[in-house]
């Protein structure tokens, strides 16, 4: 009887590559198809045209001979992603959806299907691989590190990765897109999916306005000085260019200096903007917290050695890992005897030279070589 595994797909060339290449390993596959847009008319903008993902997966699975089972996840993406992202975004964060839709919707929807068809393993067609390993199962880059997806997988426990499968991860992209023009699959040039997951490429400024209010504040320069005025702190992302942008009033006289090239170093309670010229240290980060921090295999963390990447296919930035805790969580661990891995203390990292554009919220991840070990969320 051949092993049962409930595959994650969609319109595209790479989850349909991963579905020919199950079953020449043996596996029954049973397709699996999350709708974010069946009314058509979801709450949200969406550059995805999902009857059209629709229409081309059925022609692939009748090809293949795949049962297809499709499910309305419009609601759910609403209320466990989108709400979300908006009240990070309200906070001053700048969130990254793609993990968590991740973590609260695909992997989570692909293992309760599994358990319904009683299927032994499920996969999706991301780029990254799971090697078993004598202290359990390791999450590594994909072959491909033009493409390669680890990043987004942030958070997949043992528990998961002891079940996934990711078929194309030894693949490169342009070998997947030959495999599928070799077997006539009609997606084998389609253009690969771009932007925010479930949205696509959208204009995020403009979904923001639609939600959120303007809440007009002050800018402030490097020197402490009022220059301007912006709509809203939570319309801008650290890094970024201000001096053409909509909404922003700045001084005249403060305009065009340094060039007119004015870029967000931090965003402050009461509203604030802070800016700064191109290269000043202010838009440089030399250290960063790290919340809700998680590790792939507990029994396989190596503190040194680590490289950091803060956003897909990033450079990997090398620095320190380090803990620490305040004077009154240490005398409650040494009372409790706690573990030197506790998790009262306070996990943070040293990048080894100053980044710019880094922005809380964003996620942190933690490579040794190729292997991904952990990460979190970003707080400075």
């Amino acid at each position: 009887m051949k092993p049962k595994v409930v595959l994650g797909m969609s319109g595209g060339v790479d989850s349909s590559v991963a579905a020919l290449l199950l079953q020449k390993q043996g596996y029954e596959v049973i397709g699996f198809f999350m709708n974010a847009s069946p009314s058509g008319k979801p709450p949200w903008p969406s550059t995805i045209k999902w009857q059209d993902e629709q229409s081309t997966l059925e022609k692939i699975c009748k090809k293949l001979k795949v049962k297809l089972i499709v499910k309305d996840c419009e609601n759910g993406y609403e209320e466990n992603v989108i709400q979300p992202m908006f009240k990070d975004y309200e906070k001053g964060l700048t969130p990254n959806p793609d993990i968590l839709c991740n973590n609260v919707g695909k992997f989570p929807s692909l293992l309760k299907v599994a358990e319904q068809e009683g299927a032994d393993f499920i996969a999706t067609g991301h780029y990254a691989r799971v090697k078993k390993t004598a202290k359990g199962f390791a999450l590594l880059r994909g072959k491909d590190e033009e493409k390669d997806q680890s990043y987004f997988l942030l958070g997949l426990n043992q528990k998961i990765l002891s079940k996934t499968l990711f078929p194309i991860g030894d693949l490169k992209k342009s070998q997947v897109r030959e495999i599928a023009k070799k077997a006539g699959f009609p997606n084998f040039d389609k253009r690969s999916s771009r932007g925010i997951c479930y949205l696509g490429k959208i204009d995020m400024k403009s979904f923001l306005r639609q939600r959120l209010k303007e809440k007009p504040g002050k800018i402030v320069n490097q020197n402490g000085e009022i220059i301007g005025a912006h709509p809203g702190t939570f319309y801008f992302t650290i890094g970024e260019k201000i001096g053409e942008r909509k909404g922003v009033s700045l001084d005249d006289k403060l305009r065009n200096k340094f060039g007119g090239r004015w870029y967000v170093a931090k965003k402050e309670k009461g509203n604030i903007l802070i800016v700064a010229p191109k290269g000043h240290e202010l838009l440089k980060t030399k250290q960063v917290s790290i919340k809700s921090f998680e590790l792939v295999n507990k029994k396989d963390f190596p503190k040194t050695g680590l490289k950091a990447r803060i956003r897909h296919l990033g450079k990997l930035i090398p620095g320190k890992l380090m803990t620490r805790c305040s004077a009154s969580e240490a005398s409650r661990i040494n009372k409790t005897r706690a573990s030197a891995t506790s998790t009262s203390k306070n996990i943070f990292f040293i990048f080894s030279k100053p980044q710019e554009s880094v922005a809380e919220g964003q996620f942190i991840a933690f490579y040794k070589g190729e292997k991904l070990i952990g990460g979190g969320e970003i707080r400075l």
